[in-house]
């Protein structure tokens, strides 16, 4: 496993304090959670996390029994995360996906014998044509173009996209045709048009931090959704749980204290109870293939970029408070010296080092403090969204694997080079994260 590299100014020697708990020696390193390794005494100091809507929890609840499943079957060699074909619950998740859409196609028909048959009441059009906007609401459609801060092109950065193509090769999938550049601290590949073009967004607040080998196991993770597939994004069914969320959403209760308020809640009572029991079937039916389909793509990441950058990536994912704070803080800096002399200067160079400046800072980050981050992580059951397997489930996952070597290397000479292709995007983005992030 690769290891954090440490601040190249930390010349003091840390303090050494007894664990108040344990009287085990424990290292006291300003900026950084002061804990014990021995007991985890102030192993997690922070805040709870906030309150989740009810969609939410239930999601992380089915994610966390699914995850850890499939993690023993893993373990275990079972197999679980690898078997392949649809299974009953697949087959009856397409099922309930196609009543949906049925659903829709019924609001169309009745929406068309209002107008129609409807005309010289006057009023029947009228309601034809609403349910025509929710059937627009409603259908099913493919991903739409992509767009964000820089979109990028083959022809843009051949370099970048000679890399995606080789580390699409090693884990059995094409290319993308664009890739995203934005700020995020996140990473994503989706499909668009008719045609099912390929898109990836690479957000700089992750990309900047990572080494080169572990950008390789991030595109060999974000590639892997490709080769081994996820039904919860295929078209039908994506299309089913945007049209349930749309529903959804239209029949939350009101509550402003008003009589009629209680008379709509009310009316919206049983559709809306029905539509959140249709969500709720269709996470139970699709939430395990999901989470067979993260662990899958974790493989493409080891056998991408290394099993060791593909542990080190899964770390890096930890830090994502860190970045954010930091990202906002060079951008409140450079706010504050905005109104005095000196002040687009100073801008500037905010936005030329940006990146630089974050790099060292998540580098300075020490060994111990992952530690920490790492058994924080397995007790709140950190996750990169609702329906990702937890985080140390995952890792523990590819630790237990034979080690992988890397399948695609990305030396520094090939660093240097897609970094070169992408330096007017992270001048772009750097300019609005100096910009806006201040608020």
């Amino acid at each position: 496993m690769e290891t954090v590299r440490q601040s190249a100014g930390a010349t003091q020697a840390p303090e050494v304090r007894p664990c108040p708990e344990c009287g085990t020696e424990v290292t006291v390193q300003a900026s950084y959670v002061t804990w014990c390794a021995a007991c985890d005494w102030n192993v997690d100091p922070g805040a709870p996390d906030p309150e989740r809507g009810r969609l939410a929890k239930v999601r992380r609840r089915l994610a966390a029994r699914h995850g850890e499943q499939l993690a023993e079957e893993i373990e275990r060699g079972a197999g679980g995360a690898g078997r392949g074909g649809p299974d009953r619950s697949t087959v009856l998740a397409f099922g309930l996906a196609l009543l949906v859409h049925g659903l829709t196609v019924g609001l169309f028909l009745a929406a068309v014998v209002l107008i129609i048959g409807g005309w010289h009441t006057g009023i029947q059009p009228v309601l034809g044509v609403l349910l025509l906007v929710a059937v627009v609401v409603l259908l099913p459609r493919p991903g739409r173009a992509p767009s964000g801060p820089v979109v990028l092109h083959r022809a843009d950065a051949p370099g970048l996209f000679g890399l995606i193509d080789e580390v699409g090769a090693a884990v059995g999938t094409p290319g993308v045709h664009a890739v995203v550049v934005d700020a995020s601290f996140n990473a994503w590949v989706s499909a668009y048009g008719y045609r099912g073009r390929r898109v990836m967004c690479l957000g700089l607040g992750l990309w900047e931090i990572l080494t080169p080998q572990e950008r390789v196991a991030l595109l060999g993770h974000e590639l892997g959704h490709f080769a081994n597939g996820d039904i919860r994004s295929s078209f039908l069914m994506n299309g089913a749980l945007r049209s349930l969320a749309e529903w959804h959403a239209v029949l939350g209760t009101v509550n402003r204290g008003i009589l009629v308020d209680w008379f709509l809640n009310a009316l919206t009572f049983l559709p809306r109870w029905t539509v959140y029991g249709m969500i709720r079937l269709l996470d139970g039916l699709t939430m395990r293939a999901s989470q067979r389909a993260e662990y899958l793509a974790d493989t493409g990441s080891a056998r991408a970029g290394s099993s060791g950058a593909a542990l080190t990536l899964l770390d890096r994912l930890l830090v994502g408070d860190a970045v954010e704070a930091h990202l906002r803080r060079e951008s409140m800096a450079a706010a504050r010296a905005g109104g005095g002399s000196g002040g687009r200067e100073v801008r500037e160079a905010a936005e030329r080092e940006l990146w630089e400046r974050l790099a060292a800072r998540i580098d300075s980050v020490p060994e111990s403090e992952y530690e920490r981050l790492r058994r924080v992580s397995a007790r709140r059951g950190h996750s990169v969204d609702d329906t990702h397997p937890p985080t140390h489930l995952r890792r523990r996952c590819l630790a237990s694997a034979d080690p992988q070597p890397a399948l695609v290397v990305c030396d520094d000479s090939r660093a240097r080079a897609v970094a070169d292709e992408l330096a007017p995007a992270r001048a772009d983005v750097a300019r609005r994260v100096i910009r806006d992030y201040a608020g």
